[in-house]
Formats: structure tokens, sequence, C-alpha cells
């Protein structure tokens, strides 16, 4: 039996997720919703409006979500208006992800393709790790953390909640990133990023 699933967010993420639950076994996906819904299908998935449809989608049996929104702080806002209502958010994990034993991944976070994580790395609820990222042994990403496509973390960096690693960052072995910091695209992290301070460049330095 399949589980019924519905996608909050019709926008490049959410396009994402349908190619993703299409290569996942086990997952249908009834429809999207959004605060501004477009008229067309998705991908050729309906668009049911707007969150108001949620408890007659929760009524009918579709008891999961996941979050297509990119901005991190929001992601999390609707993730916690989703559990409130009753909705279940699930991991996804893409086929191709390479995943150690013991690596963990929490509730509503989404692995695109070709992600990596090594030993012992634990991925926070709601986090996106984007195609190709690599999380190496020990990492932690935290609770609706976003690393984008091509970003390395080396083994025991830990990324902050709602923080940003951008396309093409490399962070070396157990530099931390604070909370809601941003990293620059193919940014070279080699010392601390405190919380809330953008980054960017070769080594990374703080930007206005």
């Amino acid at each position: 039996m399949r589980d019924r699933l519905v996608i909050l967010g019709a926008g490049g993420h959410g396009r994402a997720l349908i190619e993703l639950l299409r290569d996942l076994p086990g997952h249908e996906v009834v429809g999207l919703v959004d605060a501004r819904p477009p008229a067309a299908p998705v991908l050729g998935v309906p668009v049911l409006g707007d969150e108001s449809a949620l408890p007659g989608l929760l009524a009918a049996g579709c008891r999961q979500a996941c979050i297509a929104i990119g901005d991190n702080a929001a992601r999390l806002a609707a993730g916690a208006r989703l559990e409130a209502m009753g909705f279940l958010l699930p991991a996804l994990c893409h086929p191709s992800a390479i995943l150690a034993r013991s690596a963990e991944v929490g509730p509503g976070a989404v692995l695109l393709p070709r992600v990596v994580l090594g030993a012992l790395a634990r991925v926070g609820r709601l986090a996106i790790l984007n195609t190709g990222a690599i999380a190496e042994h020990d990492t932690v990403v935290g609770e609706g953390a976003h690393v984008g496509p091509g970003a390395v973390l080396a083994g025991g960096v830990r990324v902050g909640a709602r923080a940003l690693v951008g396309a093409g960052a490399a962070c070396r072995p157990y530099v931390g990133i604070g909370e809601a910091a941003v990293v620059g695209v193919g940014a070279a992290v080699v010392a601390e990023v405190p919380p809330g301070q953008s980054v960017g460049g070769v080594p990374a330095r703080a930007l206005r």
C-alpha cells in the first residue's frame, strides 16, 4: 500500500520533490497546495488550492506531507503548522543518496539525488541536503538548515539551525557555522562562522 502525501509549495523546490517522489517507491502524491496556487498542474500533479485545503485532505486519509519551501524559517513554521493539524512529515531520501548505516535523518528532512552522509552524520528536522551535497562523518546539519548543491562538509562540521551553505561551498573539518548564518556560493570556510553572519570568498570572510 502506498502512502498518500501532499506537497506544500508549488515552486521550484516543489518540482524537485515531485521528481524525487516519482523515483521513491511507496508514495503517492495526491497534489500540491500553495499560498498562491498556480492554475495549471505542476509536472502533471494537480494543484489543490491554498492551505485551507489541508484539513479536508487529512480527513480523506492523506496523513503525510512534505514542505517544499526554500526559505528556512518559513519551512520550519510551515512544518509546525502541519504537525499541529496532525500531518506526519516523513524524511525523503532519493534512492541514489548514499547513507552510512549509522547516519540519522530527522523528520521532514529531504536528501536529493547523489547526497552522501558519512558515519554518524546527523541531519535535523526539515533540513535540506541538495543535489550532490556531501556531509562527512560526525557532521551535524541543524534543524531547518539547507546545504546547497555540491557543497562539501568535511568530517565533524556543525551547521546550525536555519543556516544556508551555498552551492559548491567547502568547509574544513570540525568548523562550526552558526544558526541562521549564510555561506556564499563556492566559499571555503576555514574558520568559525558566527550566528547570523554572512560569509563568502576563498577563504571565506564576513560580508557586509
